[in-house]
């Protein structure tokens, strides 16, 4: 089983979402699974149940765009790598719930490469940086990845966001994912060099493990 990787460098959102929702609606059981790596210009997202006041501080900079994902607002921009999954779940044989768990354990192992022990929070969709992984308090339990997807005729779109380089100060305009005080960092605060490219590849290699396990 192959995906057909696509690096779209920095795209404009609202293409890129128009994009994602018309393959999905043209593919067909013949059509190749594709994974998109990009990155956004600056931009929230609020997903269907999202609530607009989490934007508790808006920016006359950065849109906020409704989008049909799952999961509530979030922050995209330059220095977060941004992996779309464009998946016919049917044809892999998973579940959404069982995608996301291995989305999220493609993300740990990730981290895990460069140093950072990362962990799930029930109830919570994302990674967040672990309780006791010999990172300075300040960090303990703050959001360093997001994730967020929708499904239609059994195909997936959205995906995941990881912070690499990211812009922390937008992050403090709103309440990430609906939690109020809910910390976020990203790697290269936690100490990473690495630059986007290594990161990116690191990261695709273990979703395609994830995606093709049985």
């Amino acid at each position: 089983m192959s995906f057909l990787v696509k690096h779209l460098g920095i795209a404009d959102y609202d293409l890129t979402y128009q994009a994602m929702r018309d393959f999905t609606q043209q593919r067909d059981s013949s059509t190749s699974d594709e994974i998109w790596i990009l990155e956004h210009p600056p931009v929230f997202t609020l997903g269907l149940a999202g609530d607009a006041s989490n934007l508790h501080s808006p920016s006359s900079q950065i849109p906020l765009v409704q989008v049909d994902r799952g999961g509530e607002i979030t922050y995209h921009g330059p220095g977060q790598i941004v992996v779309y999954l464009l998946l016919d779940l049917r044809r892999l044989g998973i579940f959404v719930k069982e995608l996301v768990s291995r989305i999220e354990q493609a993300l740990i192992d990730t981290l895990a490469d460069f140093g950072i022990q990362a962990e799930r929070h029930p109830g919570a969709p994302g990674i967040y940086v672990a309780q006791d992984g010999g990172i300075a308090a300040e960090y303990r339990g703050a959001k360093i990845a997001a994730l967020g997807l929708k499904v239609s005729k059994g195909c997936s779109y959205h995906g995941l966001a990881l912070n690499v380089a990211t812009d922390l100060e937008a992050f403090a305009r709103i309440h990430p994912c609906g939690y109020e005080g809910l910390k976020t960092v990203d790697m290269q605060t936690l100490g990473i060099k690495d630059n986007m490219d290594i990161i990116s590849q690191t990261l695709l290699e273990h979703l395609q493990r994830q995606l093709i396990s049985s």
